[in-house]
């Protein structure tokens, strides 16, 4: 018991860190280098896939130049618009805060960005693909909604969901596991939300429990569209190395080409992590938890129905054309016997009573929210970026990167 509680804390230290951070830990851990497999993932070949080019590390942009790039098309939207009260998540290049509109008193979530440190590590391509699977997602009811967004000189803003159920991580995090029907409730809406992504070609690439939220309800929310990939069609493929450590798919972690079934090895590992409390093939040791996930079998106690048992075989299968949802995508994991319990129907209409109730009292109820965040004092720099320095400023070097940022939607959205 003792090394378990070891292992997750280790394990809850090593979450908070992105991947480009994690990788720069492992090159500089001389026992994971001399590792084989570790080694080939820290010699990446050139890049073919221009993607990948944005994922080496760069010099910072030179202080001379200026980061301006380019106006807001949403000239109505600035950042005195809103009362900024709490930072309720953090990221690589900016925070999430909770905001209310001074004009309406609404609440929304507003992430908030830096360009300089976007910039820096060449992902800009990352945060556009963001916000147009934002822009893609009509009317799901497991993903974030992007209500609008806009940029200054120095920052681009999202205007999303305010979700205050808490991170799926933060309950497991308390918990350490849920049992079986609970645990199935939150994979079904994920795995619904994930068809969704996919009919719409686009490759989620990065479920884990950070960015999976519940809503006041104790529905499930997907956020963070990050490393989404366009424009892959049933049997298109992509190569670009990124995710997160504890769920990279064998095919990943072996720089193959990979397609949409890379989601559902995803979705084996966060429903393993919910019936057992870590993800599959963990280890503390990055290079043996590499090891494990390219070589070891999957070990499964005895304490889960042979429904969940046969579900994280299919899912957790290293061979990407054998795994379950390699022929018909979502249509396989819909009719597996584990789901056989859900209306699919029903459960896509909010229907079906979710399992747990976050029983907030308001929008200000912060309760499931890491203190970590909560009692982080806001940023004053983030409601006064100079708004009207976009107007006059000259368009140098590198502003194109977020030309077509600013997005407002058109009134037939609220018809």
């Amino acid at each position: 018991m003792k090394d378990k509680t070891t292992d997750l804390t280790s394990f809850m230290k090593q979450r908070k860190m992105g991947l480009n951070d994690f990788i720069q830990r492992l090159a500089t851990n001389s026992y994971a280098c001399k590792h084989p497999e570790v080694q080939s993932i820290l010699n990446l070949s050139p890049p073919q896939d221009p993607e990948l080019m944005n994922a080496n590390p760069s010099p910072p942009p030179s202080p001379s130049q200026q980061i301006n790039l380019g106006p807001s098309l949403n000239p109505s939207a600035k950042p005195s618009d809103f009362h900024f009260l709490k930072v309720i998540g953090k990221g690589s290049f900016g925070k999430v805060l909770l905001a209310r509109h001074r004009a309406d008193d609404q609440f929304y979530a507003v992430k908030v960005l830096q360009k300089k440190a976007i910039l820096k590590k060449k992902e800009e391509k990352h945060i556009m693909s963001e916000r147009n699977v934002l822009l893609k997602n009509v009317k799901h009811p497991f993903l974030v909604g992007l209500h609008y967004s806009f940029q200054t000189t120095d920052k681009l803003y999202f205007i999303l969901d305010y979700i205050n159920g808490g991170e799926l991580f933060y309950h497991l995090q308390r918990e350490r596991c849920f049992l079986e029907p609970r645990a199935r409730f939150y994979a079904a809406e994920i795995a619904s939300a994930l068809g969704y992504l996919h009919s719409l070609n686009i490759v989620y690439r990065d479920l884990k429990p950070e960015n999976i939220l519940l809503d006041s309800q104790g529905h499930i929310i997907l956020t963070d569209f990050g490393l989404c990939k366009e424009n892959i069609e049933p049997n298109g493929t992509t190569s670009t190395f990124c995710g997160t450590p504890e769920y990279l798919a064998p095919e990943v972690l072996h720089k193959q080409p990979y397609d949409r079934t890379v989601d559902w090895w995803c979705l084996g590992a966060v429903l393993y992590e919910m019936l057992y409390g870590l993800p599959p093939f963990y280890s503390r040791n990055t290079a043996e938890m590499y090891d494990n996930i390219l070589n070891k079998p999957l070990q499964l106690k005895p304490n889960i129905s042979n429904a969940a048992r046969h579900l994280l075989e299919g899912l957790l299968q290293k061979d990407r054309t054998k795994r379950l949802g390699c022929t018909e995508d979502f249509v396989e994991i819909k009719v597996h016997v584990f789901f056989s319990p859900i209306n699919w129907d029903d459960l896509n209409a909010k229907k079906i009573t979710p399992p747990f109730n976050p029983n907030v009292t308001g929008p200000n109820d912060l309760r499931h929210f890491d203190p970590e965040f909560t009692d982080e004092p806001v940023p004053s720099s983030i409601g006064c970026s100079p708004d009207s320095a976009l107007a006059t400023a000259s368009i140098k070097d590198g502003s194109e990167a977020f030309v077509g940022f600013s997005y407002a939607p058109s009134m037939d959205s609220y018809l």
